[in-house]
């Protein structure tokens, strides 16, 4: 037998789904146990207050697990002394690398494997920044305003045929976005490591360019997304330099992670007028600040990094994690194997 212990909530039909993978296969999932989530979807939950009793139950089921659904958010320290046993972990987001090296789980559990969850965000990520061009490009922020203030003057936006997208890390969600920008027949350049293999998305793409060489199409990003992973390379990819060289009134849409872009340049561009606007999913420090100016910026979109979750999400994450548990079992290789040396 396989115990595969689920360590965050997840709704009962979706637990018997795994359950009914394979009958080698024994579900432990003790809901009253876990953090409650707080929103649909939730996979770090609210705060619990184990009793001794229970905690103990918790840390039996620890150590029995073969397979984590996802880490544990009550035990995030010592986590490779509790489960000793664990072979692998099928996080619920994309973006567990820098969690991993800081845990410095590689090195604490040599014999664990780590997934991710890509894919399982690219559309509402892509319908994000979808929402993000729109909501700058028909002017919704001067709407709203007009609105509250019984306010009726015509004026004139404008549309997105022909506009270009740059569009930073070309992974899941950044090929979705990709997608979708073609669909409003904007020009897309994908910006990334390597050139992506022959296939749909790397035929829509108008132009590839290396991310060393990100600068020579910067002036061309009328609307900057950056979807790509905080890692070493990555960090402060975007500072003022780089802000300078894009068109005025350019959109800069952040779903990435907050430490790739210079925040404090990215708000002065922004209350200079350089930028016509920003739509900000993640941030370096989150919750963001309440002195943030980004709060009070009328051409900014502050997303308490909600631009990802779905009420449909734990389904997506459920049907990743059976199709993967079916590798384990044959031992094939995993989906989404996270890379431990490049964080991604």
């Amino acid at each position: 037998m396989v115990n595969v212990l689920i360590a965050s909530f997840l709704e009962e039909q979706h637990v018997q789904r795994i359950a009914d993978v394979d009958p080698r296969i024994k579900v432990l999932y003790e809901p009253n146990l876990l953090r409650p989530p707080r929103y649909t979807a939730d996979h770090v939950g609210a705060l619990i207050n184990r009793s001794p009793s229970q905690e103990a139950q918790w840390k039996q089921l620890l150590s029995s697990a073969d397979v984590l659904f996802d880490f544990d958010q009550t035990h995030r320290e010592d986590l490779p002394e509790l489960a000793p046993n664990v072979r692998w972990i099928q996080g619920t987001s994309s973006g567990i690398g820098q969690f991993v090296a800081t845990m410095h789980y590689a090195t604490r559990m040599p014999n664990t494997v780590f997934t991710k969850a890509s894919g399982v965000h690219a559309q509402p990520l892509a319908e994000f920044c979808l929402l993000v061009m729109l909501m700058f490009r028909k002017s919704l922020p001067r709407m709203v305003r007009e609105q509250s203030r019984k306010h009726w003057e015509r004026y004139a936006g404008t549309d997105l045929k022909g506009r270009t997208a740059v569009i930073v890390g070309l992974g899941a969600v950044g090929r979705e976005v990709g997608r979708v920008c073609k669909a409003l027949n904007m020009r897309v350049i994908g910006v990334g490591r390597t050139h992506l293999p022959t296939g749909s998305f790397s035929l829509a793409l108008d132009e590839f360019v290396h991310v060393k060489d990100l600068r020579t199409v910067l002036p061309q990003a009328e609307h900057l997304v950056l979807a790509a992973p905080h890692t070493a390379e990555t960090e402060d990819l975007i500072g003022p330099n780089e802000l300078a060289l894009m068109p005025r009134g350019a959109i800069l849409i952040n779903i990435g992670r907050g430490r790739l872009v210079n925040e404090p340049a990215l708000a002065t561009a922004l209350s200079a007028g350089h930028l016509g606007g920003a739509g900000l999913d993640v941030f370096v420090e989150e919750p963001l600040p309440k002195d943030s100016p980004f709060w009070d910026m009328p051409n900014v979109l502050v997303s308490p990094h909600s631009g990802s979750t779905s009420d449909r999400e734990n389904k997506r994450i459920t049907d990743l994690f059976c199709e993967n548990l079916t590798r384990f079992l044959e031992g094939q290789p995993l989906i989404n194997l996270l890379d431990l040396n490049r964080l991604y």
